[in-house]
C-alpha cells in the first residue's frame, strides 16, 4: 500500500482487531508504519474518546498516515471545541460512524487535491467500538468511501489491514460466550501469527479490553517487542501448533508408498 505525504512516498501496512463478545470488547493494533525497507517508525493506530461514564469509545485506523491522524485530530479538536456534532454528542454508535466517515472523505479529497492525481491513495479504513448509556456495545467497520457495516453474531470480529494471516484463530476461538481475558488472548495470537508472515507489522502492540456497561477506558497494555509475556506467548503457541501437528493421524497410504515416503 503506497501514498504519497507532501513529496514523500509514504507506504503503510498495518493490522487492527476489534472483537465483540457478551461481556465487551478487545481492541488490539500494531504501531508499524514504513516507507520502504529502510525507514521504519512507529505510530500508535489504537485511539480513545470520552469515557467519562456516559459514552466511550476507540477507534483503530488503517491505510494513510495523513488521513488517519488528520480524522483523529478533527474529532479530538470538536470535542475541545465543543461543535455541535462530536462525539461527546452523537445519540448512537452508528452516527459516530456516519460522522467519521464524512470527517475521511472531506480529508481524501484535500490530500488527492494536492496530489493532483499522481498515482496514490489517500483512502483509510476505521473500526470504531463503544458504547453510548444504555445502548448496546458493539464495533462498526467504516470504509474509505464513508460507509460502514456493523459487526454481525455471526462473525462477532472485525479487522482492517493485513488480515489474512490472523483471521484462521479468530474463526476458531471467537465466539460471543468466550471471555474478555480469552478474546484479549486470542486477538493477540492473531497479532503474532500476522508479524511472523509480513515484516510490514510489528510492535508496540496496543491491547484494550473493555467492559460491557461500564462506558469508560478499561485495561490497556501496550506490549513491546522485546516483552516477556508476548515472547512466552508465541513460544506456547508455536510449540502448542507443533503437538497438534505430530499428533494427527497420519495418512492412509500402503505399505509399499510409506517406505519411499520415508526414503
Amino acid at each position: 500500500m503506497t501514498h504519497l505525504t507532501g513529496s514523500r512516498i509514504f507506504s503503510r501496512m498495518t493490522y487492527c482487531i476489534a472483537v465483540r463478545v457478551n461481556q465487551g470488547l478487545v481492541f488490539a493494533s500494531d504501531s508499524r508504519t514504513n516507507a520502504g525497507v529502510d525507514h521504519i517508525s512507529t505510530y500508535g493506530k489504537m485511539h480513545t474518546f470520552c469515557g467519562d461514564g456516559e459514552r466511550f469509545f476507540t477507534l483503530l485506523t488503517a491505510g494513510n498516515l495523513a488521513t488517519s491522524r488528520a480524522v483523529v485530530t478533527h474529532l479530538r479538536r470538536d470535542i475541545e471545541d465543543g461543535a455541535e456534532t462530536s462525539l461527546a454528542t452523537v445519540k448512537r454508535l452508528t452516527g459516530a460512524a456516519d460522522y467519521i466517515g464524512q470527517i475521511s472523505t472531506e480529508e481524501q479529497r484535500k490530500h488527492d487535491k494536492l496530489a493532483k492525481g499522481k498515482g496514490f491513495s489517500a483512502g483509510a479504513s476505521f473500526i470504531l467500538g463503544g458504547q453510548i448509556k444504555d445502548a448496546e456495545h458493539s464495533i462498526l467497520l467504516i470504509y474509505p468511501e464513508g460507509n460502514y457495516i456493523p459487526v454481525s453474531r455471526h462473525s462477532p470480529f472485525l479487522q482492517i489491514g493485513e488480515e489474512k494471516y490472523g483471521k484462521p484463530i479468530l474463526d476458531r476461538i471467537i465466539e460471543p460466550n468466550v471471555s474478555l481475558e480469552v478474546a484479549g488472548r486470542c486477538a493477540l495470537v492473531s497479532m503474532d501469527s500476522t508479524m511472523r508472515s509480513n515484516a510490514s507489522v510489528g510492535p508496540p502492540i496496543d491491547l484494550l479490553l473493555y467492559s460491557a456497561g461500564t462506558q469508560r477506558p478499561g485495561s490497556h497494555v501496550t506490549f513491546g517487542e522485546d516483552d516477556e509475556y508476548l515472547r512466552a506467548l508465541r513460544r506456547g503457541w508455536q510449540d502448542s501448533l507443533k503437538n497438534a501437528f505430530n499428533n494427527l493421524p497420519t495418512l492412509p497410504l500402503p505399505a509399499g508408498a510409506m517406505r519411499l515416503v520415508d526414503g
